[in-house]
């Protein structure tokens, strides 16, 4: 089968390749998947780099979440068949004309689902909403969040907004205000102007926010420690700027404000079947309602792998890119 991979750890543009890969089988538990679409994520970029969580062993192939249709079954699998069209995410190998998959991470999907929003479903979408989930936030209540023109952030708001939260999403470009406001989402704040700190608190007036997400780390994460209620809880979910959360202790304390990690690869591993399955449920739910928009930013075919993972094309883009195979 036709797979892209790579045999050292680098830019993914420069060490991805083309190449006929040997077509698995699947063992007990496992399904084999004829993979249809797979998104390009950042962790997927991150992992070929050798800087993410989970290092695999070389060769590898790329991709992490996939829509397909199951093509092989192993032993002792319940509730999938061969023919059926599913999604899975929080796996290995998507890159490629066939994958394996646990069956307790594959998960079917209606027909009324179109392949690019399936197809991007589970990784970003379900982590937002376990994100939502982690924060305990009730329906009325406010949260904030930086770096919020990323999938996770855009479908932050969007699920929180199907739920009753409030959400408040910070962004660095006046570019990027437009794009979140073109998806519906309500109180985007451009970081860059100066009152930016105000306009939060205009809009907030008497409530508290109750939790926030950090993905950027640095002076951003007191940002937004300044801004949390008393109680609040201060969610780290990523370090873009590369430098060290700094927190004021003060705001810390005199707030008893709670600080948490969060991997949300490693939730989506361990949560139990029931509990992912009702999660999803609701990810499909909204998508077929409209309640949650994922914007597409290109699809390229599997061989034109090194042009969709390069620099111009992922920097630009204003939603997934999604390889075809």
């Amino acid at each position: 089968m036709r797979s892209a991979i790579y045999h050292s750890f680098g830019k993914p543009s420069e060490v991805l390749n083309i190449e006929d890969t040997p077509t698995l089988q699947p063992n007990a538990h496992e399904v084999r998947i004829k993979t249809l679409l797979s998104p390009i994520h950042n962790h997927d970029l991150i992992t070929i780099q050798g800087q993410y969580g989970d290092k695999p062993d070389l060769p590898a192939i790329g991709g992490s979440e996939a829509l397909g249709i199951i093509d092989a079954i192993g032993d002792e699998v319940e509730g999938l068949t061969v023919g059926q069209r599913v999604v899975t995410a929080s796996v290995k190998n998507t890159w490629a004309e066939y994958f394996i998959a646990f069956s307790n991470m594959v998960f079917a999907v209606p027909d009324i689902l179109e392949d690019e929003i399936a197809s991007q479903l589970i990784a970003m979408p379900l982590s937002a909403l376990m994100l939502l989930e982690f924060m305990a936030l009730q329906s009325g209540q406010w949260a904030i969040l930086n770096a919020a023109n990323g999938a996770v952030g855009k479908s932050f708001a969007m699920l929180a907004a199907a739920r009753g939260i409030h959400t408040i999403s910070l962004v660095r470009r006046a570019e990027a205000v437009q794009e979140l406001s073109d998806l519906g989402i309500k109180h985007v704040i451009d970081t860059s102007k100066s009152d930016w700190i105000d306009q939060v608190r205009d809009i907030t007036g008497d409530s508290q926010i109750s939790a926030a997400a950090d993905s950027l780390g640095g002076s951003d994460s007191n940002d937004l420690l300044t801004l949390l209620g008393s109680g609040g809880t201060l969610v780290s979910f990523g370090a873009m700027t590369g430098g060290a959360m700094v927190l004021n202790p003060s705001s810390l304390i005199f707030k008893e404000a709670v600080v948490k990690g969060f991997w949300g690869s490693k939730t989506s591993r361990e949560m139990d079947s029931i509990n992912k399955r009702r999660l999803i449920k609701e990810l499909v739910e909204r998508a077929i309602h409209k309640q949650l928009t994922l914007p597409v930013g290109a699809i390229y075919s599997l061989e034109d792998i090194k042009q969709a993972v390069s620099g111009e094309v992922q920097q630009g883009k204003k939603g997934k890119v999604l390889l075809k195979v």
